[in-house]
């Protein structure tokens, strides 16, 4: 299987092609796994995330841009300047697509431009263009002047990926976007790009991907495509999006609400898919060969927030900027998702960290914060007034987040930080410095290990347990019971994913599929015929260590604990009411390390030797 890659040196404005060997992509694949693989060996140990040295890589996957279902998708890879350990992120739309089109598998940034950059590739041209005019430009006017410059005006055709001013004001909470309105959210890899200037890419193109055996890969395809499309799960996405989740975790007691205080939420329905389809809803979409179409496209036709028809809200930021704050106003988080993905941000790490700042500005209106560092706070404000609920102060901290104006400056720097600043570190939620998506494992336990062993923090997509603890994908559990089947499956959801991260395709496939369907089509696809089950879901596992790898060779980031809160505090609402989660980590973590064959958070020697990374036993030794 040929892999291209396109390194592009800010620092020179120069471009250079090179051939990822095939028994490298056998051992990683692509996306993820690539990714991964190049960081640890070309990003030198302990240096800022800011630094020129730091690298980017934007990579797609075998099944990317094929006749394969949900194969939409792109991969980014980098130190993250939030976590300081790997960061990676994923996104759909188009993107991933036309980049394999426009001649390439992938795209390391490397360096630092002296000015704003933005670069275009379009049938294996690559040309490095100034940058100037369209610096501290929002993402939907960025991309409608490419599309200008480039002869381009139609979204169908060619793509575009950006940042926009809080990546180059370097938040550490900023997403990489495309198509608009797509975001490679988690980590904060916007920012490392705001760093080195680098502000867009273009990519355009008419090569032909071909399968090595066309007649095996169609009937693969067929086969899968016909299992997801008629599961469940898929169709519950496809009526009411992701937001159809806002109720029925809600049901769970463990929808968080009031930064993690409570379990449900009482305006749930008004802020749920169901709400959003009867009452804004334009229509449906989905990413470039997408069958499930869970995307939203809405829009908000008067009042004070009015907001074009653009995509979104998603179920995440639906609860991060609404349930998670108390807004209740699904119209006021149509504007704010529209505000979050303009200025470009993860609106996961955005809510949680404006959730952080509601929760310290009560605490200082109370007399919990330090003096001194209240008066602070109130200065900082300025005229915003952060009370729960207040979307229209909401409004405010997205423009000087993104600005670091006054209180933005800390805010753009994540819920961690914000409340190590004022003195209260219990207050932000995260693990390992990346801030919590919306479920919460006091009520749905088998997610305490997956946050907890995540391998770039607070991630709900590295093992998606709600799956079979919620929604009985491909089984039914108990979400409040303990059960050491649960550790297997968190386990086996990390490798799985592991590898569709590397293909690249959507996890909302794997609610209908397991490791054993991708075989044929990658067999089809790159000509392996002797690959095997076990070694796709070895290969998973391989990856998975490696990232952890990354974490102890920066000597932090393999701690796998929880917030305090979720830890200490049982919840005071709903079916759950009266857990922690300290019960079911206590429960998980042990056998999870015997089956990871890891010590303290550590992969053992032996266990690199069995995955083939005997070249990494140094980083444990």
């Amino acid at each position: 299987m040929e892999f291209k890659l396109l390194r592009l040196d800010l620092s020179e404005w120069k471009a250079l092609e090179e051939k990822v060997p095939e028994s490298i992509l056998r051992k990683y694949i692509g996306g993820r796994g690539l990714g991964a693989y190049l960081a640890l060996k070309e990003i030198p140990p302990h240096i800022d995330p800011f630094s020129p040295e730091n690298k980017i890589y934007i990579l797609t996957g075998p099944l990317t841009g094929t006749g394969a279902f949900e194969s939409g998708r792109y991969h980014v890879v980098g130190k993250s300047p939030l976590t300081g350990i790997l960061g990676d992120s994923n996104s759909g739309g188009q993107f991933g697509p036309w980049l394999r089109f426009a001649g390439y598998d992938g795209v390391v940034i490397e360096g630092k431009s002296d000015e704003p950059v933005w670069v275009s590739i379009v049938d294996g041209e690559v040309q490095f263009h100034p940058a100037k005019k369209l610096w501290g430009k929002g993402v939907v006017y960025t991309e409608r002047l490419i599309r200008k410059e480039m002869k381009t005006p139609s979204e169908h055709i060619g793509s575009i990926l950006s940042i926009g001013p809080a990546g180059e004001n370097l938040s550490k909470i900023a997403a990489i976007m495309n198509d608009k309105y797509r975001a490679a959210g988690r980590t904060g890899l916007a920012a490392v790009l705001g760093s080195k200037k680098f502000k867009a890419l273009f990519v355009k193109g008419s090569r032909k991907l071909e399968p090595v055996d066309k007649e095996k890969f169609r009937k693969e395809s067929k086969k899968v495509i016909e299992k997801i499309s008629s599961h469940s799960i898929s169709e519950a996405l496809g009526k009411f999006g992701t937001a159809v989740l806002v109720n029925i975790i809600n049901s769970h007691g463990a929808f968080p609400t009031k930064n993690w205080t409570y379990g449900t939420f009482e305006k749930a329905f008004e802020i749920s898919g169901e709400y959003l389809a009867e009452k804004y809803l334009v229509s449906n979409k989905g990413c470039w060969g997408c069958v499930i179409q869970c995307s939203r496209v809405a829009k908000v036709d008067k009042g004070p927030y009015r907001t074009p028809v653009s995509e979104g809200p998603e179920y995440e930021s639906i609860w991060a900027m609404g349930a998670n704050t108390l807004i209740g106003n699904l119209e006021a988080l149509i504007k704010l998702n529209y505000l979050a993905n303009d200025l470009g941000f993860d609106t996961i790490s955005l809510g949680n960290t404006v959730a952080t700042l509601m929760d310290l500005y009560e605490k200082a209106k109370k007399g919990e914060l330090p003096e001194e560092k209240a008066k602070e706070l109130f200065s900082l404000l300025e005229d915003i007034e952060p009370e729960w609920g207040n979307a229209d102060a909401f409004i405010q901290l997205v423009w000087r987040i993104a600005y670091r104006h006054g209180i933005g400056d800390l805010a753009a720097e994540g819920a961690k930080r914000l409340g190590e600043y004022f003195e209260k570190p219990e207050v932000p939620i995260h693990v390992k410095g990346l801030e919590l998506p919306a479920y919460d494992p006091r009520g749905i336990n088998s997610m305490a290990l997956s946050y907890a062993t995540s391998n770039r923090g607070g991630c709900h997509l590295r093992a998606y347990a709600v799956s079979f603890d919620v929604l009985g994908a491909p089984e039914k559990y108990d979400p409040l019971k303990i059960d050491p089947k649960k550790v297997e499956l968190v386990k086996y959801q990390q490798d799985y994913f592991s590898v569709i991260d590397s293909l690249v395709v959507c996890k909302f496939n794997t609610f209908a599929t397991d490791h054993t369907d991708y075989v044929g089509l990658l067999q089809a696809m790159t000509g392996w015929e002797d690959l095997t089950a076990d070694e796709l879901l070895l290969t998973g596992e391989r990856i998975y260590n490696i990232e952890r790898l990354f974490a102890v060779r920066e000597g932090h980031g393999y701690q796998d604990t929880l917030p305090k809160r979720l830890l200490e505090t049982p919840l005071p609402d709903g079916p759950a009411k009266g857990r922690t989660a300290k019960e079911y980590l206590d429960a998980y973590l042990p056998k999870f390390y015997e089956l990871r064959g890891w010590e303290n958070g550590i992969p053992k020697p032996e266990t690199l030797e069995r995955l083939g990374l005997e070249e990494f036993i140094y980083i444990v030794k």
